[in-house]
């Protein structure tokens, strides 16, 4: 930038040039004495209001519109915010639990990961989708529970490399593109974390209640927490925390081990004010129903793992 260049931006900023006097404050007009600060001091305030409220216009734009998916009555999020603390072997279990408390009530699965769907192993279904004629895919469908998961998309092996944009808008189609038939309750098997897809649901469809997986292990309880704290700031309410993988009883002498620790979740349930709707024990017969596709809820129905924690929810 040449000499004049600089000069002429340093007289735009009003700043001294050359050691020359800075421009000097316009003169007064008569009468607009003592009471001029005031005047600015009311109009400074009155352009923070406007600016405020353009700013509140501007995000309430900018924010989608929350639309019932057609069909269904409630829907219920499982989430987690830490992976590997048993929250999708607890989302179908308590799907599953819900149909069967009441043969009335019709239930539907949606496994919102993405990139890691376990829905379709844990309930045993393989296959495509078939279309309607409105183009709308229809649930695979299991134990009388209607099923959408990424994975009856993709062969099983392959990997999704895809980024955010494109996770929101399968998550977009899996929850819109779907003929869900008429539902009581939607259970969704949200990703581990607090990120886009999270948002993405939350501020999409109305949704009756979050429910927080843990173990009560300190690692796992410091994602929980987050976990309920963006639900709540995105104004879903937290209807509790289920307690996962308790406690260890040896199937052979019956002694009692809490490897995650003891109690763990109850306290972060005190801190935040809310609610322990269940307390699992981690039992192999629940790991090993899953993995088989046959879930301990309907494999062993006189199991009580899972009883509490729906009655809590309806």
């Amino acid at each position: 930038m040449g000499a004049p260049a600089w000069r002429w931006a340093l007289r735009a900023a009003r700043l001294p040039v050359g050691g020359g006097r800075a421009p000097t404050a316009p003169r007064r007009h008569p009468g607009c004495g003592p009471a001029a600060p005031f005047a600015d001091s009311a109009s400074s305030s009155s352009r923070v209001e406007a600016l405020r409220d353009k700013r509140v216009r501007i995000l309430s734009r900018g924010l989608p519109k929350q639309k019932p998916i057609e069909g269904v009555k409630q829907v219920v999020v499982l989430a987690s915010g830490k992976g590997g603390v048993g929250k999708s072997t607890t989302a179908v279990n308590i799907a599953l639990a819900l149909a069967a408390n009441d043969s009335t009530k019709e239930v539907g699965l949606l496994d919102a990961d993405v990139y890691g769907p376990s829905i379709p192993k844990m309930m045993n279904l393989k296959g495509n989708p078939e279309l309607t004629t409105k183009n709308l895919m229809r649930p695979l469908k299991n134990y009388g529970i209607a099923c959408m998961s990424m994975g009856f998309l993709i062969e099983e092996t392959a990997p999704v490399v895809w980024r955010g944009l494109m996770v929101m808008s399968a998550v977009e189609k899996l929850l819109r593109q779907v003929d869900w038939g008429h539902l009581d309750y939607l259970v969704i098997d949200m990703p581990p974390g607090t990120g886009d897809v999270q948002l993405s649901v939350s501020q999409n469809i109305p949704i009756a209640g979050a429910v927080i997986i843990s173990t009560p292990q300190d690692v796992a309880l410091l994602d929980a927490r987050k976990g309920a704290e963006m639900f709540r700031k995105v104004h879903v309410p937290v209807l509790g925390l289920v307690q996962n993988m308790s406690v260890f009883q040896c199937p052979k002498c019956k002694h009692e081990t809490h490897i995650f620790g003891a109690d763990g979740v109850r306290d972060l349930a005190k801190t935040l004010g809310l609610d322990i709707l269940g307390d699992i024990p981690l039992h192999v017969n629940i790991r090993e129903t899953c993995d088989s596709g046959q879930p301990v809820v309907i494999s062993q129905p006189q199991s009580d793992a899972f009883s509490g924690t729906t009655v809590t929810i309806r």
